[in-house]
């Protein structure tokens, strides 16, 4: 019986070392005491400086909430958060390599993205479409054709831009920029006749211009751009802690509430597309 008992608490005890033992974003966090975050700087409303040179928007309130997780997880109630400036080019290195924990931006959810970095459960789906000024007379890609377009280097909204500008013979002139609020400028001083971006992003950079009547979003949706928070390959423990965290903002509703913070004021309400995401995701304990 001694015997018994003895066995059965070296069994617990085993168990209880196993449990604590950390690997990958956890343990490295664990070691250092901080956490790293992408952000993007001019990503409006999704991750961008506000007055202050504070970083504020929708990915942010959503990153901020897997920090309080990883504060709770790690028992670390002072973890320190450092914020990194990421821009299209950057943010997948840096992910991959280490530099960045959890990226706060805006960035597609392709399967080729996959091959290099992890993705969170869908935030938010939009598309590319395109800003343009209010009297250019432009409604739909065709009309850009011979045209000009500034859009961000290493997006989906690249390749898709370059994809129908040969596929229907347009010509379209390629700008690239480094960031959306360069890809603005380009448009605000008549470098090019459209900026080519997510459609909620667009809306995002109209509503910061300093005469938001002088310009418009507009055409059809021109890809399907499912968001999600990034991080590095093949660390199921962080992943589950991200979706952990997001799946009990879709369940209790506060999703939504974060959400209408920042787009309804954009006049973007909710879809019934995101709305049902968001009830697909809010997975149960």
């Amino acid at each position: 019986m001694k015997r018994i008992v003895l066995l059965l608490a070296f069994s617990f005890a085993a168990s209880g070392v196993v449990a604590q033992e950390l690997t990958g974003t956890l343990k490295k966090i664990k070691d250092s005491g901080a956490i790293s975050l992408g952000i993007r700087e001019t990503s409006v409303p999704f991750s961008y400086l506000d007055e202050k040179q504070n970083a504020i928007g929708y990915s942010i309130d959503l990153c901020e909430k897997v920090v309080e997780a990883v504060k709770s997880e790690l028992k670390l109630p002072n973890l320190t958060v450092r914020r990194i400036p990421v821009v299209s080019q950057t943010r997948i290195p840096l992910v991959a390599n280490g530099t960045v924990d959890l990226e706060c931006g805006s960035t597609t959810n392709t399967l080729t993205r996959h091959k290099q970095a992890e993705f969170s459960h869908i935030t938010f789906i939009g598309g590319t479409r395109l800003l343009v000024k209010a009297k250019s007379g432009i409604k739909e890609v065709e009309d850009l054709r011979g045209r000009s377009v500034s859009v961000s280097q290493g997006t989906t909204n690249e390749r898709v831009i370059k994809a129908l500008s040969d596929r229907l013979n347009l010509g379209i002139k390629i700008l690239n920029v480094k960031d959306h609020g360069e890809g603005f400028l380009t448009l605000e001083s008549g470098r090019v006749d459209a900026n080519v971006s997510d459609d909620i992003q667009l809306m995002g950079l109209r509503s910061k211009a300093r005469n938001p009547n002088d310009y418009v979003v507009t055409g059809r949706l021109l890809s399907y751009e499912p968001f999600g928070l990034m991080f590095r390959r093949n660390d199921a423990d962080f992943k589950l802690l991200v979706n952990r965290t997001l799946s009990n903002l879709m369940r209790s509703g506060e999703m939504e509430k974060i959400y209408d913070k920042w787009f309804t004021p954009l006049g973007a309400p909710m879809t019934q597309t995101i709305r049902t995401a968001f009830e697909i995701q809010a997975l149960p304990e």
